[in-house]
């Protein structure tokens, strides 16, 4: 089971890796992998995925309901982050960051009184294999991926060669991968509630 769950991941990553290269080979130079590429489009969807697993495995799991709902608070404000720019032409200038802190104001209020509980979830979840990946993938995308797209490391790699095209592909599609290790880490962990559940409720009908 567990090569299968690998072949599954290798799969995963490849197919996203094609995905990044189609705007590359269909628009060569001209390709952007602007707010419009089908590379920002599916970070939208993986987050957006990715929250609803999440708070899912709230949904089912009195045991992990805590960490359930934190991730997926957080995978929710990732979501309207990645939908900035939409959002700032659509509704106000500034509506993503109006949004981020009303969730984090429900997250927090919801949580009131039960901090040491969604703490002590939090640590049964980092017991987790999901946890593992969870961090991988969330690193990946606040740190790593912002890192590698700097401009200057780019310009300094490439001189008057330079092309935007080349360092947006690299943080984007770094990004991108992140999501993708997030929304494997979501499968998991619903995958390991409903595992838990159906032992628990196997053991208590024996």
């Amino acid at each position: 089971m567990f090569l299968l769950r690998g072949f599954i991941y290798l799969l995963c990553v490849a197919g996203v890796a094609q995905i990044i290269s189609l705007e590359a080979f269909d628009l060569g130079p001209m390709a952007e992998y602007s707010e419009d590429s089908l590379t920002e489009t599916l970070q939208d969807a993986f987050a957006a995925v990715s929250a609803g697993l999440f708070f899912y495995a709230a949904y089912m799991s009195v045991k992990f309901r805590y960490a359930g709902i934190l991730l997926g608070a957080l995978m929710s404000m990732m979501f309207v982050r990645e939908a900035d720019s939409f959002l700032d032409q659509n509704v106000f200038d500034g509506a993503w960051q109006a949004i981020v802190f009303a969730i984090l104001v429900v997250t927090l209020f919801s949580l009131r009184g039960k901090f040491k509980a969604a703490y002590q979830s939090l640590k049964e979840y980092s017991m987790t294999a999901s946890f593992g990946l969870m961090s991988a993938g969330v690193v990946i995308i606040l740190a790593f991926s912002r890192l590698m797209g700097r401009g200057k490391l780019w310009q300094a790699l490439m001189d008057d060669a330079y092309m935007r095209a080349v360092k947006n592909l690299v943080e984007e599609g770094t990004e991108l991968l992140g999501y993708t290790i997030v929304v494997l880490a979501a499968v998991e962990f619903v995958v390991y509630v409903l595992n838990q559940n159906k032992r628990n409720a196997s053991l208590a009908s024996s």
